[in-house]
């Protein structure tokens, strides 16, 4: 059997390694060795964090629709309770919309929720 030599593979390889980590800090994007652990890191931290963002956008959802409902008279938990029991079903992310973009529309919503509640 002939042999093998892997020279030119393992150049690439490394290199291919060494592409992926450029923006790394120190030897983390110089090194092979520390730049691959730094890679398996990075995607360990990219998959969970992708994750991560979508609980980030429901908070950032939540505190604009409770800024927005405050300024009308109610809290977030009691004016999306009013919501509810008017059955009105808008989710977080088109309410925070709304209260940045369409304030007098999200008025109308809380008058909704307020009168649901009183009644």
């Amino acid at each position: 059997m002939a042999r093998v030599k892997r020279g030119v593979t393992k150049h690439q390889r490394h290199h291919r390694i060494l592409v992926l980590t450029k923006g790394h800090r120190g030897v983390r994007h110089r090194l092979y060795k520390r730049a691959k652990e730094s890679l398996i890191k990075a995607m360990a931290y990219s998959y969970a964090h992708r994750r991560e963002r979508k609980g980030d956008f429901r908070r950032l959802w939540i505190l604009r629709i409770g800024a927005a409902a405050r300024q009308d008279g109610l809290s977030y938990s009691t004016f999306v309770h009013g919501l509810k029991l008017a059955q009105v079903e808008v989710d977080r992310k088109v309410l925070s919309d709304m209260a940045v973009r369409d304030p007098q529309g999200f008025s109308q919503l809380t008058a909704v929720a307020r009168q649901r509640l009183d009644s």
